[in-house]
């Protein structure tokens, strides 16, 4: 039911922005959505006492956000309202999609799904605003999903197990290690 209410929730919030919104509208609502994202990757985890989710999180997210900087500075382009040269690519859309991806490694997709769609709509927020080429929030996703992706482990990951073994002729205990 949680997922229905989440996945209804970001539907209304894509659906209800009107045709004729202003770019500046977009780009306020691109932002609440981003902020929204990471809060809710952060800040659940971090709410219900599991420190190692929300540091994946914020490890997650911040790398996502520098990736995108430094290729900003690499590859210089023009944003399509002109306003400066830092529109490839979307660090708002990056940022967004690991917050997404954090969510669905640790919490599964009945809270990933939804939020995937929320960075979706962030991305299409960013276009609409007029601060990003599609080719920007494309790899701004896949910087983002990769970063969450390589950085997040699902909650129920053990990382070392001790795993005891006895045969006829003895006895004894492995060490597991998961990478």
């Amino acid at each position: 039911m949680r997922t229905l209410r989440l996945a209804a929730a970001a539907a209304a919030l894509a659906l209800s922005a009107p045709a004729a919104a202003s770019d500046k509208d977009w780009d306020t609502a691109s932002t609440i959505g981003a902020v929204a994202l990471g809060a809710w990757a952060v800040g659940v985890p971090a709410a219900t006492g599991d420190a190692r989710g929300a540091l994946q999180s914020g490890l997650s997210v911040g790398a996502a956000y520098a990736v995108s900087t430094g290729l900003k500075e690499a590859f210089p382009e023009t944003r399509p309202d002109g306003s400066d040269n830092r529109s490839f690519p979307s660090g708002h859309t990056a940022a967004s999609f690991a917050a997404a991806a954090s969510i669905y490694e640790r919490r599964g997709p009945g809270d990933g799904i939804p939020a995937f769609a929320l960075a979706s709509f962030v991305g299409l927020a960013r276009v609409e605003a007029h601060k990003h080429h599609w080719y920007d929030v494309v790899a701004g996703a896949g910087i983002g999903t990769a970063s969450g992706l390589l950085l997040t482990h699902p909650l129920a990951e053990k990382r070392v197990a001790l795993v005891p073994w006895v045969d006829s002729t003895g006895g004894g205990a492995t060490v597991d290690f998961a990478f």
